[in-house]
């Protein structure tokens, strides 16, 4: 037997490596410009991204705000914890209100009363109104086709607007965040994770997020095969039976939109397992914005959406 046999070993496991690069981005990005901030829906992703910007500058505060367009379709779970937990931290909440925006006709809603692709107009207002030159964002690539192909550092002209055609390289992990006057940078420190990773983490670092992503009951019926929740948002057409079932949210987005699905899951550990064994993004099989078209992201991306 090697003498070496029993010796230590060193070395970074996947969620240790995804965690040293998700805060070498954050810092990265905080030092290359003047006034960025983060995106904080109260949603599992950005809840890893804003526990990583703890970590990255502690024992110092977050040293920039986080920012919210508020749809006025959210889920009560999620608004309640963003708002607790921006408490908890002593972080400034920019919040940006789609309502607001059509109360003052800057926007109109949709003829089914989806509010998803007016949020765009509100998000570049509200960064504009605030004077942000940077916002850091939860997507990940394996989300949805057009997310994979962003760069980490992601290019947004003087309209906000993003051209897949015209983005900067990122070799050796460099991160060119140069811009000039009005134009801006998207960043995503969570690009090279995925949702297993996620919940691995959740559940290592023992992170609190809504109870909205664990099993519980909640009268439901199904719209094109996904089940939709009855709310005040939500509500049940002509020929739509509910019926209670025991249900969890993958991701969570505008209540009109966004399905749940069966699961027992009611632990990070137990979503771990579950989530391993799935073959169905989170977004393709919940997400009703995103079957509008096969383009459907990459336009509104495209718009000046996250």
């Amino acid at each position: 037997m090697s003498e070496f046999a029993d010796a230590p070993r060193y070395g970074l496991t996947q969620l240790d490596y995804l965690e040293a690069e998700a805060i070498f981005i954050i810092r990265e990005i905080v030092a290359e410009n003047e006034r960025p901030a983060m995106l904080f829906s109260g949603g599992k992703d950005s809840i890893v991204m804003l526990h990583l910007a703890i970590k990255a500058f502690a024992p110092a505060s977050v040293p920039f705000p986080v920012v919210h367009v508020d749809t006025g379709h959210n889920f009560d779970e999620v608004l309640e914890y963003r708002d607790r937990k921006v408490a908890e931290l002593g972080v400034r909440l920019i919040v940006g209100s789609v309502q607001d925006a059509i109360d003052a006709g800057r926007v109109r809603e949709e003829p089914n009363g989806s509010r998803n692709r007016i949020q765009t107009p509100v998000l570049l207002q509200t960064a504009e109104d605030h004077g942000l030159t940077a916002l850091m964002g939860g997507a990940r690539r394996d989300e949805e086709k057009a997310r994979a192909k962003e760069r980490v550092f992601s290019f947004r002209d003087e309209f906000g607007q993003w051209d897949p055609k015209n983005q900067r390289p990122e070799l050796w992990s460099l991160y060119n965040g140069r811009i000039h006057n009005g134009e801006s940078i998207r960043c995503f420190p969570l690009s090279n994770w995925t949702e297993l990773d996620i919940w691995e983490y959740i559940a290592r670092e023992g992170i609190e997020i809504p109870s909205i992503y664990y099993a519980h009951e909640r009268e439901v019926f199904l719209r094109n095969g996904m089940y939709m929740a009855v709310n005040q948002h939500c509500q049940p057409k002509a020929g739509e039976e509910t019926f209670v079932e025991t249900v969890r949210y993958r991701t969570v987005g505008d209540a009109t939109l966004t399905a749940a699905v069966l699961s027992p899951a009611k632990t990070a550990e137990e979503v771990v397992q579950e989530v391993a064994s799935t073959r169905i993004t989170e977004r393709g099989a919940t997400r009703g914005d995103d079957r509008v078209s096969e383009a459907a992201m990459e336009d509104r991306k495209k718009e000046g959406y996250f």
